[in-house]
This record gives C-alpha cells, structure tokens and sequence, in this order.
C-alpha cells in the first residue's frame, strides 16, 4: 500500500485533470447556453441528407450511432460507414448508459471521454510515480490540448488512451490478460491505438515471450480483425483507413503531408509550420533518432518501440490531417502518451522538465 505522501502525490494530478476538464466542459456550455449538443456539431449534410448543408464535425457521426445502432439504417448519416462504424465501443457505452434515452445521449457522448480522460492520467501518474518520478509529470498527458479538444467535441480519443494506459500499466506489472483486454478495449474505441498495441506485441516477439505475444494476438487483435471483416461484408470495405470522405492517402516522404499545405496557402504553411514545428516535427525527429538508435544496439522495450512507432506515423501522416489545427492536434495524444512513456522510462529529467512546453497548445481550444 501507498503511505499518505504518495497517496496524494499520486491523486493530485488525477484532481486537477478532472477539475480542469469539468470546469473546460462547464465554461463550454456556459458559452452555448447550456446546449449539449453544442459539443456534438451536427452538420445537415448528414443529418438531413442535404448535400449543400453544412459538414458538421466529426463527432456526429458517434452520436449517429448511438441513436440508431442499425448499420443499415445509420450508414446514410455517415460519410464512410465502415471507418466511423468500426469506432464502435464509446456510442454503444452512451446508449447503454443513457438507457437509449435521446435527450441523455449526447451528455454520455462528452462525459465518458471526460472520465476517460481522469482515468488515464490516473494510470499514467501511476506508471511514472513506479518509475520514482514526481506523478505530476502526468499531467503533460492529462492536459494535453488534443485530449482536451476531443472532449470539447465528444470524440473517443481520451477513452481510447485511457485503455492504453491501463494495458501500459497492466503489461508493466506482467498482467498480460488485463492488459490485452484493455488493447482490444482501445482498439474498438479507436483503431489508432493499434500502433500502441503493435509496438507491444514486436517487443514481445523481439524478447521471444511466446505466450504473452499469444495472449495480444488471441484477444486484442484476433477479436479486431474480425471486426474488420465484418465491417467488409457490411459495408463492402475495412474500416482502416487515412481519414473520412475527403481524407488524403498517407505520405511516402516524411512531412510531407505538412509540406503540402504550401501548395495552397504558403501564409497558412508558415502559420502552421510555426506553430507546429516545436510540437510535433522536432519531438518527433528526436525521438525516431534515440529510438532507433536504440533498437540498432538491441535496446528495446515497449517504451522505445511505442515511441519509435508513433514518430513514423507523425512522419507519414496525410495532408489532410496537418491541415486541420483539431486534426493534428487530436492524432498527436497517443504521440503525446508515448513521448512522456519514453522519456520516464529512460530516466530523461531534463528531457521531461520541458515536456509542459505542449500546454501552449490549449490556446487552440478557445479559438
């Protein structure tokens, strides 16, 4: 058991993301007179077939789902049913816990990610405080601004990477079971998670641990590839993929999915290259350098791999995720996750006292 010192050591960074990230939802709600649906910005283009009405964002489509879970009914409302559809788990969790009620749903919709969000800080905290650092140094990940963001607009991505964070946790003190569980538990809450559940499962196989890799397979990505296959027979493709209706393919050459916004605006390259140079080039660079140095000497762990993997994606990612501010900033949470992970992990001090630098970013949230 943890003495009272460590005890609050370790509940303060988880209270002070849960007083942060209600009083971002109350100060929201004060601003749209109280109107939940505020946060789910629906678009008439879907919800009323308009092909000239307004897009609308993101997430509309969860809230889509769970009013009508049907896949044949709901597939209207949604722009590529097999990508939105797979993000399963968060809308069935509002409607069960909303009862089906309509008016509940969307509160479910901004609530679960809220709580998420505290119970990865609390995993994380907890997973730092382990590795005899100062459990406030979650809060890098526990307010960051694409997690806070996603609440903002009842995306999944705070409720994905607290599965993460509890698998993270869960693999460290060897509980293979727990921890595979909570990997499937992400993946059906967001398949980007996968690229944390990839880098555990090569680290398994790079340390020849058999059956821990087996346990990954059987129940995080065995049950996910079905998923994917009935994603296929119902909407005639997989789920996966680099965005929804006017998503670009992923890159071939490193930033260049950021280097591609020059071609339409260099003001708003500059603004964003600025912007986004210290946040995600830079870290990013950084750490695919150390990372792959270190599995060049056969350093590995789960911590360099995850962080290897994540900055291959920062690298690869399409256009038309660096030319939407929400969009980097929503990807970059599991970056975020993974970057903290590592620089704990590898006992990087001064690395880890720079880390709050990313706290800049919630000036994005009050635009």
């Amino acid at each position: 058991m943890m003495d009272k010192k460590a005890l609050l050591s370790f509940l303060l960074p988880v209270l002070i993301t849960f007083c942060v990230s209600v009083g971002f939802v109350c100060f929201t709600l004060f601003r749209v007179d109280g109107d939940i649906m505020q946060f789910i910005v629906i678009g008439t283009r879907f919800s009323d077939g308009d092909p000239n009405g307004s897009e609308g964002y993101d997430g509309q489509f969860g809230y889509y789902i769970a009013m009508q879970p049907n896949p044949r009914i709901v597939s209207s409302h949604l722009d590529v049913p097999a990508y939105r559809y797979q993000r399963i788990l968060l809308p069935v969790l509002a409607r069960i816990f909303s009862s089906g009620n309509p008016q509940w749903i969307p509160w479910w919709l901004v609530i679960l990610p809220l709580l998420g969000q505290v119970v990865g800080v609390a995993f994380v905290a907890k997973i730092i405080q382990d590795q005899e650092h100062n459990p406030l140094f979650a809060l890098i990940y526990g307010l960051n601004a694409g997690s806070l963001l996603s609440i903002r607009v009842a995306l999944p991505e705070p409720l994905a990477y607290a599965f993460v964070a509890g698998a993270l946790y869960a693999i460290r003190k060897r509980n293979y079971w727990i921890g595979a569980l909570c990997f499937a538990l992400a993946f059906f809450t967001k398949e980007v998670t996968l690229v944390f559940g990839g880098a555990i499962l090569v680290w398994l196989l790079l340390e020849r641990q058999w059956k821990s890799s087996s346990i990954l397979l059987l129940v995080s990505f065995l049950p996910f590839a079905l998923w994917q296959g009935w994603l296929w027979r119902t909407f005639g493709q997989m789920g996966i993929g680099s965005g929804g209706e006017y998503a670009s393919s992923f890159e071939w050459i490193p930033f260049m999915g950021l280097l591609r916004i020059a071609e339409y605006s260099r003001v708003y390259f500059f603004a964003m290259l600025v912007a986004f140079l210290p946040f995600v080039v830079v870290p990013s660079v950084w750490g695919a350098w150390v990372s792959f140095w270190q599995i060049i000497r056969r350093e590995w762990n789960f911590a360099v791999l995850s962080l290897f993997f994540h900055c291959l994606v920062m690298f690869f990612l399409p256009f038309s995720t660096y030319r939407e501010t929400g969009g980097i900033l929503r990807l970059s949470v599991g970056f975020v996750l993974a970057f903290l992970i590592y620089v704990v992990n590898e006992n990087m001090p001064k690395v880890l006292r720079f880390l709050p630098f990313w706290w800049v970013y919630n000036v994005f949230l009050f635009r």
